[in-house]
């Protein structure tokens, strides 16, 4: 019986990974992101200072790599598809709370999202990009981006 026990627990364990590389993918969280100071950079072309995001280290290591991270749903427009990730809920969020930049990033979905709600409290997975040029995006965008079961 023990026998038994000792393989079905080898066989659960074997394949608990299988189809994908647990190296490949990052799990991180908002914390994490938070690692990242600001200087004022002045834009001639569109008249205005904006903050120049200096990621740490650890961060710029992860740029391009597939990550997982869980946060709240800050839709931008529904209709069209357009979502955010916060760390917070809305009503605490970068754009209503006290919150900075680094708790939100744009999700690029890999084919057209579901429906969400505000505030629902979703798991994905995607490629991040730092963003240090575009001010109209976020500095974390979340591209190829595909919901998980926690």
């Amino acid at each position: 019986m023990l026998k038994h026990i000792a393989i079905v627990v080898f066989l659960c364990f074997s394949f608990s990974g299988f189809g994908q590389d647990e190296e490949s993918v990052k799990i991180i969280d908002w914390k994490f992101l938070s690692h990242v100071d600001y200087e004022d950079k002045y834009y001639p072309e569109l008249e205005a200072w904006y903050l120049d995001p200096k990621f740490d280290e650890s961060i710029l290591a992860i740029d391009g790599q597939q990550i997982i991270i869980k946060g709240y749903i800050i839709p931008l427009d529904a209709e069209g598809g357009v979502f955010a990730l916060s760390a917070y809920p809305f009503s605490a969020c970068f754009f209503c709370g006290g919150a900075g930049p680094e708790s939100v990033m744009s999700l690029k979905f890999k084919s057209k999202p579901k429906k969400y709600s505000t505030d629902d409290v979703v798991m994905f997975t995607g490629i991040l990009k730092l963003n240090t040029t575009d001010v109209d995006d976020f500095n974390y965008i979340l591209q190829e981006v595909e919901e998980i079961d926690p």
